[in-house]
């Protein structure tokens, strides 16, 4: 997923902003509980009993109260939703969970944060929890949003490619006078770049904006119909039709061109797991997770995946739900790259890229009644805070990769989502089995059989 020498330039520039002198590694340092202690866990059902009151009050002494989201302020007026619905009725529930504390040690993300989850899939949170847990006690994840662009791109068609080919030296010759129009379609949007595919009597043009602290779906919607009307007007030669989007940006689908380059904001996570917190919490091997990766590659390369993950979807399909953000986005966001390896020292490295993180804290769903709470809740409420929270994002699919790696390498995959995935509890006998001898590798991975060691203090 490389990206051109100009915004790799603006991308260290803002590391330079971001740690002020600091030092980049510093920034970044993990801080491991010996020396920062954590902050105390979200309350747990235990024995079947709810806790749900001790969480409210739990939320409630972090000083982000979330009377709508706990039915305390049960009338919304519709008002709230103008602009984000039409021929409104009422409201669809679905269930937030709270997972924490994660620790992050990231550019913009700094701190043990609580992150709400909405979601109706049983033993996601519980997933996502137990992952944020040992990355937490392994001293945080570090990361870091590198790039924040939205695209559009508008198709304009020629009667013949001679034709294409002067509008296409229009356009480029015209690329400082863009970007000085943009203005007068935005406040906030920039146009910082201007990408090309000339095919035949086809020419697509790819605006890349920054857009603040928004998504910038709308934002940059606006702008590329005023400046492609604005280029069409004053071009040499004018097409016989063209449209403000080609289908060509990615935009709300999976695409290579995102994957190869970058929609929405590209974040990066990483956090190295001692083995000896692998083999207590998450009951596997870095070993055992590093074989499985390895497989899980192989397996999505037959598969025609773009890119290679386990769930990234999961965690930012519940995240954008109780944030506000536009869900459909999901299917870009999901898009990018997990990386589960055993380290020379025998602990467990691991990583994720997403170069298609399309997240804001301005406009869009973000100020309706829950998504504000939720937001409040991360410290990502208003301006500021977009690239903090794809910072978040970023730490919460990490913690998934990590969970759903272990859960499979363990056996507990299927006992999870038997267990909590079910209105009435399932009881399920699986057969226990020590590690294959001489490989580190459980011998459930090995003979193709869910079977794993299991261990007494189970977290899920």
């Amino acid at each position: 997923m490389p990206f051109p020498r100009a915004i790799a330039s603006d991308v260290l520039e803002d590391i330079r902003h971001q740690t002020r002198g600091a030092g980049f590694g510093a920034r970044l340092a993990p801080r491991p509980p010996s020396e920062d202690p954590l902050p105390a866990p979200v309350p747990r059902d235990s024995k079947g009993t709810s806790r749900s009151v001790d969480r409210r009050a739990f939320v409630a002494d972090l000083g982000a109260p979330l009377p709508v989201v706990t039915g305390e302020r049960t009338v919304v007026p519709e008002h709230e939703f103008r602009g984000n619905v039409e021929n409104f009725v009422g409201l669809a529930q679905v269930p937030i969970g709270l997972i924490g504390p994660l620790r992050l040690c990231g550019l913009h993300a700094q701190g043990d944060f609580y992150v709400p989850l909405a979601t109706t899939e049983g033993a996601l949170v519980a997933s996502y929890g137990r992952g944020a847990s040992a990355i937490s006690r392994a001293g945080g994840a570090r990361v870091i949003c590198a790039v924040r662009r939205t695209t559009r791109a508008p198709f304009f068609r020629f009667r013949s490619l001679v034709d294409a080919g002067l509008f296409l030296e229009f356009a480029l010759e015209s690329f400082p006078r863009l970007q000085e129009l943009v203005g007068e379609a935005t406040h906030h949007g920039r146009l910082e770049d201007l990408r090309v595919h000339w095919e035949g009597n086809f020419v697509y043009l790819l605006f890349d904006y920054s857009t603040g602290d928004a998504a910038g779906q709308n934002m940059v919607t606006v702008a590329t119909r005023h400046l492609a009307a604005w280029l069409v007007e004053r071009s040499p030669v004018r097409p016989c039709s063209w449209t403000v989007e080609s289908n060509l940006s990615g935009d709300k689908k999976a695409s290579t061109v995102n994957h190869q380059y970058v929609r929405g904001s590209r974040v990066m996570a990483e956090a190295e797991l001692p083995r000896a917190l692998v083999e207590e919490s998450l009951h596997t091997t870095p070993e055992a997770i590093e074989t499985y990766w390895k497989a899980a590659s192989v397996a999505s390369t037959q598969a025609g995946s773009i890119g290679v993950q386990g769930q990234f979807a999961n965690g930012l399909a519940a995240l954008f739900l109780a944030c506000g953000q536009d869900v459909a986005c999901v299917a870009e966001a999901a898009v990018g790259n997990v990386r589960l390896e055993r380290t020379e020292a025998e602990d467990l490295y691991a990583s994720v890229c997403l170069p298609n993180l399309t997240v804001g804290t301005v406009g869009g769903g973000t100020g309706t009644p829950t998504a504000r709470e939720c937001l409040g809740l991360l410290g990502c409420v208003g301006e500021g805070s977009a690239a903090k929270l794809a910072e978040i994002a970023g730490g919460l699919v990490l913690a998934g990769e990590i969970s759903i790696a272990a859960a499979l390498t363990s056996g507990e995959f299927t006992r999870a989502h038997a267990t909590l995935g079910r209105r009435a509890a399932t009881s399920i006998d699986e057969t226990v089995s020590d590690p294959q001898p001489g490989t580190g590798v459980p011998s459930f991975l090995l003979q193709g059989d869910e079977t794993a060691p299991m261990n007494a203090r189970r977290e899920r």
